[in-house]
């Protein structure tokens, strides 16, 4: 799960980071942990002027080529991290190599103190075309070549891995069943962006000087339609208690339980177990 980002993604996450750090919802002074992480994650956030940032992923590795920062041997499925460790958790380009892509993104949720910020591709009618005429992949066989067929692929091994793609309903629906008793606040960002590196690596150098001849109508239509671009991100801040709590609960020494008195005022509920008037 340490694929290395095509330059044009690093590019849009470098860009979607500032513009976040500007607006403050993220801080420079945060503690970090990236996910599925690798040197362009640790380009990115050494850019960005951040210090505290700890990088993980499932390969060995030595740890030298993650300097400044503090490199970890971690499972974005399954971290060892305790329940908000980290101010900012992130992810670029990595969950699609997992087995279960939700499982990774709740456990991102989970040790996430103030955020968490992931960038995918989007599922959207364009991709799926673009997919059925085989001008982008699925499962992503380039990846695995680019590793020399040792890795690359699902959880780092030379398996290639199916290429999960989400929507802005699918991330909603996985962190409300997470965590239904608060509301969510989630930011998205959508860019097109050609993976020109990708589709020279996959169709040669032709490849790539078609989709440049391609690039202006695909502009205008996710201008028109920016939920048909590529390059899909998006914030998730955490809830804060009680003020995002939903309404039918209530705080009981600290711990959420159901609002009995809001639920009752709004449905047939009965007043004694097996009361069915």
């Amino acid at each position: 799960m340490a694929a290395e980002r095509p330059p044009e993604r690093s590019s849009f996450y470098e860009r979607t980071l500032r513009g976040l750090i500007g607006t403050g919802r993220i801080r420079l002074d945060m503690s970090v942990l990236v996910v599925c992480g690798g040197p362009a994650d640790r380009d990115v956030f050494r850019e960005l002027g951040f210090e505290d940032v700890t990088i993980t992923n499932l390969a060995e590795d030595s740890g030298e080529s993650y300097a400044p920062y503090v490199f970890g041997l971690q499972d974005a499925e399954e971290l060892t991290y305790d329940d908000g460790a980290f101010d900012l958790v992130a992810v670029s380009g990595g969950l699609h190599h997992c087995r279960s892509p939700h499982r990774a993104l709740l456990e991102m949720y989970r040790v996430a103190r103030h955020a968490l910020f992931v960038l995918e591709a989007r599922d959207s009618a364009l991709l799926r075309t673009g997919a059925r005429l085989g001008v982008v992949d699925d499962y992503e066989v380039t990846a695995v070549a680019a590793h020399g067929f040792r890795a690359g692929g699902v959880r780092h091994t030379s398996a290639p891995n199916f290429v999960y793609r989400w929507t802005e309903r699918e991330v909603e629906k996985t962190v409300a069943s997470n965590a239904p008793h608060v509301r969510h606040r989630i930011r998205y960002f959508h860019e097109l962006e050609l993976p020109l590196s990708v589709l020279e690596a996959r169709h040669g150098r032709l490849g790539a000087a078609a989709a440049r001849l391609a690039e202006p109508a695909l502009r205008l239509v996710t201008w028109a339609l920016p939920s048909q671009a590529n390059m899909f991100a998006f914030l998730i801040e955490k809830p804060r208690l009680p003020e995002d709590l939903q309404p039918w609960m209530r705080l009981d020494n600290g711990t959420p339980v159901a609002n009995e008195d809001w639920i009752r005022a709004r449905t047939a509920v009965p007043t004694e177990r097996g009361d069915r008037r």
